[in-house]
């Protein structure tokens, strides 16, 4: 390990603890990542940044899947999709890339009007996206399984995408049921873009999954792990019948999961920023705002059916200062970093990161 690698580490290692900040106080948000850490053997944000940079390029298109839409009043939550939408943002200023936004129908008027608060021109239209310059497109994504597998098969031969992301994207169980955190199955409600998930691994596209629970697209990755320790995940704790439990059966190449999928989305924006060099591809704390007031005001709700502007019960003033903690530990890095150059070889001459790095 030489001193960059010793600063990678540690800046994926503060990204990590930050997006797993667990103000709720019941310890899911630590014990999913004790699985996903292990699995991955490094920070999760570093990694999943890392794999963008070693397949994402100029010209490049990016899926992203999100959307999860939530009992009882059958609309589409914020978590996922506020997290989505910068980080379609970051794919623009990072890799000069097309990041194509595919969700539920009740999606679109939000993102309509997020797009703006984010900055980038909007189209529904992928190759008119794909034509223009500081663009994104979107796709709502059917809802009826026997439709699921033509429109992933129609969407590859309009694009063929560099990677894909999913964002707090709701994934069928072994049974095919989809499920909400409480067990109950939201089967009609979703979006079948897991269909489209599996189709695009069969083909050798990289991918990435951001959860928080383990009923999101990807989580499959760690199944052994989230059945031990995460509720209603095992087959016999099933709470609607179909004896399947919550777990996504579907997996990823990156896996990150944190406290809110919107956080795992921030620390991996935040990563890329950090690697880029440039912290601008990061969104300012005022976009923040903005963007979580704006889809609240169109039809995106918190977890617990708020129209206030949050996210999985965190207020505005609480994204915020996660995202500025995120930017203010990586700003510091690459500003200060030639400064203790000495401190690293000193720390380096020890044997810790040899014999404590998993």
């Amino acid at each position: 390990m030489d001193n960059r690698e010793l600063e990678i580490l540690n800046i994926g290692e503060n990204l990590d603890a930050l997006m797993t900040l667990d103000p709720r106080g019941y310890g899911v948000c630590r014990m999913l990542y004790a699985g996903s850490r292990k699995h991955t053997g490094r920070p999760l944000t570093i990694n999943a940044a890392q794999q963008l940079l070693s397949t994402v390029h100029s010209g490049d298109v990016v899926f992203i899947i999100t959307g999860f839409v939530l009992l009882p009043h059958r609309v589409p939550e914020t978590d996922g999709l506020v997290g989505s939408l910068f980080l379609a943002r970051a794919i623009v200023n990072a890799f000069g890339a097309t990041p194509i936004i595919i969700c539920p129908e009740e999606c679109l008027k939000a993102i309509h009007k997020c797009a703006h608060v984010i900055g980038l021109h909007l189209f529904e239209d992928i190759q008119t996206a794909v034509s223009l310059p500081l663009s994104m497109g979107v796709v709502a994504y059917t809802k009826d399984p026997a439709l699921a597998l033509a429109q992933a098969q129609a969407l590859l031969q309009s694009v063929t995408p560099a990677a894909v992301i999913a964002v707090e994207a709701p994934g069928a169980n072994a049974k095919g049921v989809y499920h909400n955190a409480a067990g109950m199955d939201v089967t009609a409600l979703e979006s079948k873009t897991d269909v489209l998930w599996k189709l695009l691994q069969q083909n050798g596209v990289p991918s990435i999954a951001i959860g928080d629970l383990g009923n999101e697209i990807g989580m499959g990755t760690i199944a052994h792990h989230i059945q031990r320790y995460i509720p209603h995940t095992d087959t016999c704790e099933c709470q609607c019948g179909c004896q399947g439990g919550i777990l996504a059966d579907s997996t990823t190449d990156a896996i990150i999961t944190a406290t809110c999928s919107d956080w795992g989305c921030y620390g991996l924006i935040t990563a890329l920023a950090y690697l880029k060099g440039n912290m601008d591809i990061l969104h300012s704390d005022d976009m923040e705002s903005d963007t979580l007031r704006a889809a609240s005001r169109n039809g995106m709700v918190d977890m617990n059916g708020s129209l206030l502007p949050g996210v999985d019960g965190f207020d505005v003033r609480m994204m915020v200062s996660v995202l500025s903690l995120m930017r203010q530990c990586t700003s510091y890095a690459l500003k200060h970093a030639c400064e203790f150059v000495p401190w690293f070889t000193d720390v380096l001459a020890k044997p810790f990161y040899t014999e404590n790095c998993i």
